[in-house]
């Protein structure tokens, strides 16, 4: 059996930052495994220590800067990491949806997996479609935003519980090959062993291109642009104390009687 999980790169902004043009200044950006890619690498991970013959493969689109994070997903027990990027997609704004599914559709293609896990959604640009739309790409069963996890004893149907709005959690069944997007809360994503992090510093990350996935430029042309960005103006003002506890407290406390809250 062969798992593949999407993992992605996503950048957290620092609380001081500026912006350039039409992009937060890099040197203001940290980077980090996005939270929901984590707990797909954990499902993955479990079920190969769960299940004989099980292969874990991560794939991600991202710049060389990338691996640092894949590696981190090789470290909690990931087999092998897959990395896709080409100066056609370093030249776009925003890669959508689409374009995205473009990639991951011809990884599909080279790794034939049996299932494959996905975070419900990414922490930067919070799409939540990516999962259910390389389902559709690749005609596989899905099944989203997965909060518990089973298999039958040939591996063949996974007994999803889904959570639905409202509180409302639907139990399902889903044929495998499948895509399930995976949400925060199914399991607890262990921390990198010193041991996993030494060995997975022996892992392979595979990179390819456009060339290597049989696509051209034109394949992933994204029909989303930034046209602007900006700090949103404060709609109200903010009174800041200053001074010890006890000072700061007796501000507060002016505040409140002026404002006729207390007496």
């Amino acid at each position: 059996m062969k798992v593949l999980v999407t993992v992605k790169e996503v950048a957290e902004v620092q609380d001081d930052f500026e912006i350039e043009g039409t992009e937060i200044g890099s040197q203001y950006l940290d980077y980090d495994l996005n939270e929901w890619d984590d707990y797909a690498i954990e499902e993955g991970v479990q079920i190969s220590e769960n299940v004989d013959d099980v292969e874990v493969v991560t794939v991600t689109i991202g710049p060389e800067r990338s691996d640092e994070t894949i590696r981190m997903a090789l470290a909690k027990g990931a087999d092998r990491a897959v990395r896709v990027w080409d100066e056609a997609l370093a030249e776009a704004d925003l890669l959508d949806v689409g374009a995205k599914v473009q990639l991951l559709r011809a990884v599909v293609e080279e790794e034939d997996p049996d299932l494959i896990l996905s975070g419900v959604q990414a922490g930067d640009d919070a799409f939540g479609a990516t999962g259910v739309a390389l389902a559709d790409a690749i005609d596989f069963e899905w099944a989203a935003v997965v909060n518990h996890l089973d298999f039958d004893a040939d591996e063949s149907v996974a007994h999803v519980h889904r959570e639905l709005e409202g509180g409302v959690d639907e139990v399902t069944d889903v044929e495998t090959p499948a895509v399930l997007t995976i949400q925060t809360g199914i399991n607890e994503p262990r921390y990198a062993s010193l041991r996993g992090i030494r060995q997975a510093q022996s892992k392979e990350i595979a990179p390819m291109d456009l060339d290597d996935l049989g696509l051209s430029p034109a394949d992933v042309e994204s029909d989303l642009a930034l046209t602007g960005m900006y700090e949103p103006e404060t709609e109200s003002d903010a009174t800041y104390f200053e001074g010890s506890p006890e000072e700061e407290a007796a501000q507060l406390g002016d505040v409140l009687r002026e404002k006729g809250v207390s007496q």
